[in-house]
């Protein structure tokens, strides 16, 4: 992914003999045998049908995340009308797109899903896929902990089909689970009935629609890794692994980052890069940080990008509290274990704004501070089950703009607080993922969950591309503004060496009131300072001995002779070295 050294670390020999080994730890000698010769024919079938092309990270690679469906329009299919949003609005400024699951589906807008290799034909076809791929990279969504209860795979399983035996978890209700880590608060078993009448008591970590595979079932490794590979086929530039940590279960354990889990995801890296080591691996892992980041393992051999689950509550806290200390104390803590991996910091998504990676950041207090500022502006809390009787908050369902401000509020003070959470993700290190709705500044979306009932609906509204283009170009609405000063930032953001995913970084603590991070360039001696004011007053700026004047702030073209300046509120400046016949204003 960052280098040359990606590219030739593994000989074919070399990663064949990590395949091997990896099933030997998690399968018993003789399934592990058997998977093996049936991995090296799946090896074998994709190469022949996919042409791999190096592919570096670079400051240009920011990535959008929307749904397939995301905008519609009378005549075309929704992902054709994405595609036409895509080339006319952003693709100046944005080469990747994460296109939520847009498979054939049963429930959860995409994620319990029935047949992995189609596309659902209310948002269009591979065509569509393929074209949108001509212009950009496409992050596919690999939905593996679990399957749809009307996927052929279940029903095979409940026709005990012997193809399909052994395909999911049949647990005895009597069995002891209290260890197991739960993200919702729904049965962690659901009852079905096979065709021969037997009750299965099978095994649902997130709903009763959403059947949890048994990768105990070396059979169920290999159709798993066959999706894979089909997916590397079909374009997939980045694939994301969905609620991966779970998808080892052993009783007596908390089921969740289990050894086998991380040696699974070895496994299908290496699978991957055998017929296409350009592909990246993306982990989604709603957990506390320091759990979270353990998907790096290595450094060289699990995910090549962890999702930064803790930045976005840490970030609309520090907005909302008007301090930056958490933030800062937070940020000079963060380290990677190799420069080959990275973050990939978003501040929201299709599912609302987790919040178990800062467990250990915030207290309860601080914590219920967050839960209390979603609720007086709108939004709403999804809780997960600890035990038998306690519920503890798992995610905060709002926009994000709706979250770090009341929607009673100015809408000039709207945009300032959305604009310094978007421009700081900007400047983080790692690849900047911005959500479709956070980019054209949609608000919470109350009807939707009236409808489906589902809390993550609020942030999940599908738009009339219409009535989206005259939001974005009638002049002085908040969409429009926003709109124009994200798509600013992000063209200075890409022509920025310093702003390179796997450059080096540095936290400086410049008080309470201020953020201050400052990103190096690796192949020029170049560097960018950020500053972002979180207080709604002005605060005056005493820059470090080490930092030199004069400076530029590159967004406004200010030239910043002096030491000491002073921010306007909320506002952001990232400051590099003058050079002279810069055009700046004094």
């Amino acid at each position: 992914m960052a280098n040359e050294e990606h590219y030739t670390r593994h000989t074919t020999e070399n990663r064949l003999k990590l395949i091997e080994e990896a099933l030997e730890f998690v399968y018993s000698p003789e399934d592990s045998a058997k998977a093996y010769e049936e991995v090296l024919a799946l090896i074998y079938k994709y190469k022949q049908k996919v042409k791999s092309v190096p592919y570096y990270l670079t400051q240009h690679d920011i990535i959008l995340i929307t749904y397939g469906d995301q905008v519609f329009h009378h005549g075309e299919t929704a992902l054709a009308t994405l595609s036409r949003f895509l080339n006319e609005y952003v693709q100046d400024v944005i080469n990747s797109v994460h296109i939520l699951p847009f498979y054939p589906y049963s429930s959860d807008d995409g994620f319990s899903i029935v047949r992995y290799k189609g596309v659902c034909p209310l948002k269009g076809s591979w065509r569509d896929i393929e074209e949108i791929r001509k212009n950009y990279r496409i992050m596919f969504d690999c939905v593996v902990n679990h399957v749809s209860k009307l996927s052929k795979w279940f029903n095979r399983y409940l026709a005990n089909s012997p193809e399909f035996e052994n395909f999911f978890i049949d647990v005895d209700p009597s069995t002891d689970l209290s260890n197991v880590v739960r993200p919702r608060t729904s049965p962690l078993l659901t009852e079905f009935v096979d065709d021969e009448g037997k009750i299965r008591n099978i095994w649902t970590t997130f709903g009763n629609d959403q059947v949890d595979l048994n990768y105990a079932n070396y059979k169920v490794l290999l159709k798993v890794l066959d999706v894979l590979l089909f997916y590397v086929e079909k374009g997939a530039s980045l694939i994301r692994l969905d609620a991966i940590a779970f998808i080892w279960k052993e009783f007596g354990t908390p089921c969740v980052h289990h050894p086998k889990t991380h040696e699974l995801i070895q496994l299908m890296r290496e699978v991957m890069h055998a017929v296409a080591p350009e592909v990246m691996v993306i982990t989604e892992t709603n957990v506390p940080h320091g759990e979270n980041v353990s998907y790096f393992g290595a450094g060289d051999d699990e995910a090549q990008m962890v999702y930064n689950f803790a930045l976005p509550p840490l970030l609309a806290f520090s907005i909302l509290k008007s301090n930056t200390t958490k933030l800062t104390q937070w940020a000079k803590e963060l380290t990677l274990p190799s420069d080959g991996v990275c973050f990939f910091n978003f501040t929201a998504s299709h599912d609302g704004i987790g919040v178990r990676a800062v467990n250990e950041i915030l207290d309860e207090a601080e914590m219920d501070f967050l839960v209390q500022s979603t609720i007086e502006h709108g939004g709403l809390v999804s809780f997960r089950a600890i035990g038998d009787e306690e519920v503890s908050p798992y995610e905060l369902n709002c926009s994000y703009i709706d979250l770090l401000t009341n929607p009673k509020e100015d809408d000039t003070i709207r945009v300032k607080r959305m604009i310094l959470s978007q421009a700081l993700v900007l400047v983080m290190p790692g690849v900047p993922g911005i959500y479709f709705h956070s980019l054209v500044g949609s608000q919470n979306y109350h009807e939707a969950v009236r409808k489906t009932r589902i809390n993550r609906s609020i942030n999940r509204d599908k738009l009339n591309y219409d009535n989206l283009k005259e939001l974005l170009e009638e002049e002085g609405s908040l969409q429009r503004v926003l709109f124009k000063r994200y798509k600013q930032l992000l063209s200075i953001r890409i022509n920025e060496e310093a702003f390179h995913p796997l450059n080096k970084f540095e936290i400086l603590d410049l008080g309470n009131k201020v953020f201050a991070i400052k990103r190096y360039a690796k192949e020029i001696e170049e560097s960018v300072l950020a500053l972002f004011n979180f207080d709604g007053l002005c605060v005056e700026i005493v820059l470090p001995d080490e930092v030199e004047v004069p400076l530029v702030d590159i967004l406004t073209h200010t030239k910043i002779s002096s030491k000491k300046f002073v921010l306007e509120p909320y506002q952001i400046v990232w400051l590099k070295e003058y050079k002279e016949k810069q055009v700046v204003q004094d």
